[in-house]
């Protein structure tokens, strides 16, 4: 029996294009940050991550920072380092967003990050929208994909509407939002007691692709899956996003480098918070035409490695190429 020889490669320097970025959510209120394993996960479809990962596309600028410190410990007369210590573990990374959407506004910005509800007719006018329309419950039979209605209920919506879909506000408090802790709510006083408030704030949100008699055909899945017994939904126009506020959004993150060898760099940041307000920066394109860059910048917060107990804030992978040297 015999088997084909395979001719390795010395590797030559990793070089790359682009940096390809992927988030998560974290579970707030269990303190759970979504886990890539680059053992089981390192050679995903750049075009199709594995869940609960969601692809945010190319990202220019990007850059990563370590913010910890070693210092030497000295011993003996005269002193002489003998030891190293760690006084601090750290990191940061920064990037440019191209495309402009609810997650990548959310992310850049840090804070709350708002639905605009299609306003009711009549409502007064407010800086992060009005009051908006009556939602509608969502019926029994709906998946991510398809939002069951009422006949008597489909009125107010179109194809290529966008729309938002999650549960009354009922006077709870600490963190709300199906399938992404949106937002933290001190009391129901803060937040006007208002039932729409948990849709106003939630990422469970897509585009209708087609209206039918049965309810709503959505162009995406909605994050959060299937619908829950009990949410309701509603139409809206935007979103909107503020300099300010006490909430800061904490995700999960991958950054991919794909080398032109068929090696893969991969950096892994379990706990990412924005470390600026929202921001954007623009590129001349050919006058008087500018192209809109969302600017972002993260602090990375700490996890304990399973493995031996270690305190960390980033995971740094190298997946060589299938005919190079290691």
């Amino acid at each position: 029996m015999s088997t084909s020889v395979v001719t390795n490669y010395s590797a030559l320097p990793t070089m790359y294009r682009r940096v390809r970025a992927y988030f998560a959510p974290v579970n707030r209120v269990q303190q759970v940050p979504s886990t890539f394993d680059p053992s089981q996960m390192g050679q995903f479809s750049l075009d199709s991550p594995p869940e609960p990962w969601i692809d945010l596309g190319w990202t220019e600028n990007f850059a990563r920072k370590s913010t910890g410190s070693i210092s030497a410990l000295n011993v003996g007369v005269p002193s002489v380092a003998q030891y190293q210590v760690r006084e601090a573990t750290g990191a940061t990374v920064s990037f440019r967003f191209k495309v402009w959407n609810k997650l990548t506004m959310a992310l850049s910005a840090g804070s709350q990050h708002m639905n605009l509800i299609q306003p009711a007719s009549g409502s007064a006018a407010n800086g992060s929208g009005a009051k908006g329309v009556a939602a509608v419950s969502v019926q029994a039979g709906s998946s991510a994909t398809n939002i069951a209605l009422n006949t008597t209920d489909i009125g107010p919506f179109s194809a290529g509407c966008l729309v938002t879909v999650d549960v009354d506000y009922a006077g709870q408090a600490g963190f709300v939002g199906s399938g992404v802790s949106a937002a933290y709510v001190r009391n129901s006083v803060a937040i006007n007691n208002d039932p729409d408030y948990i849709r106003r704030v939630s990422f469970n949100v897509a585009r209708v692709a087609q209206v039918t008699s049965g309810g709503l055909q959505l162009a995406q899945p909605l994050l959060a899956g299937t619908p829950l017994s009990g949410m309701k939904v509603q139409p809206i126009v935007g979103f909107v996003d503020r300099e300010g506020g006490t909430f800061f959004q904490e995700w999960s993150a991958v950054f991919v480098l794909p080398g032109e060898q068929g090696e893969r760099v991969i950096f892994h940041y379990p706990r990412l918070q924005a470390m600026q307000g929202s921001e954007e920066s623009a590129d001349a394109v050919a006058a008087p035409l500018e192209r809109a860059a969302l600017n972002a910048n993260f602090r990375a917060l700490p996890v304990t490695d399973s493995n031996d107990g270690e305190l960390t804030v980033c995971f740094r992978s190298f997946i060589p190429g299938s005919a190079t040297l290691i």
